[in-house]
């Protein structure tokens, strides 16, 4: 699938921080079909059972998916933060294999937003997925500290311009477009 753009970092996240020694280093793409995409590769150390991720670790994943499927048509400044989030885990995910998180907006209005997020194997089928509403805020809001803002804006450059992704078989509700 083709990659559109590629969206910044932060530095200490778990999920997307690049200096986080201990987070997913997750880097996030938007895609041509409007979606955003990460390409994932679980650590061991992020087990429950062995053999399978921990729920939590991606819960913590499609949350970041979800809010940064707002950041797929380009404003990286749209901020909100997390109300409701209702998960569906549909087969182990496996750690130590290629795998690919992909965020989408289901619906949006002025002061809400709620999307679909998954965990997928490379052939597009759902290992997990959450649908999560987020009510839309400022950063100013959110953190008042200006320094924390700079936080956010970490850009890796790298050359991916395709990612070999089938593309995300949602179960369920279809996206807005």
């Amino acid at each position: 699938m083709k990659v559109l753009g590629k969206q910044s970092n932060s530095k200490m996240c778990f999920v997307c921080g690049i200096e986080n020694p201990i987070g997913l280093q997750a880097q996030f793409y938007n895609m041509e079909d409007g979606s955003v995409v990460t390409p994932l590769h679980f650590k061991e150390e992020y087990q429950s059972y062995p053999g399978r991720v921990h729920g939590g670790i991606l819960a913590t994943l499609m949350d970041e998916l979800g809010l940064r499927a707002l950041w797929a048509g380009g404003d990286e400044s749209a901020f909100g933060v997390t109300m409701t989030m209702e998960v569906k885990y549909r087969k182990p995910v496996p750690y130590n294999e290629p795998l690919f998180g992909c965020g989408r907006i289901l619906r949006e209005s002025e002061k809400f937003v709620t999307t679909q997020a998954g965990i997928f194997d490379p052939q597009g089928n759902a290992l997990a997925e959450a649908e999560i509403r987020y009510m839309k805020l400022p950063p100013s809001t959110i953190s008042p500290d200006q320094e924390d803002h700079e936080e956010l804006t970490y850009f890796v450059e790298d050359e991916v311009s395709e990612l070999e992704f089938a593309g995300a078989h949602f179960h369920g509700k279809s996206s807005k477009k």
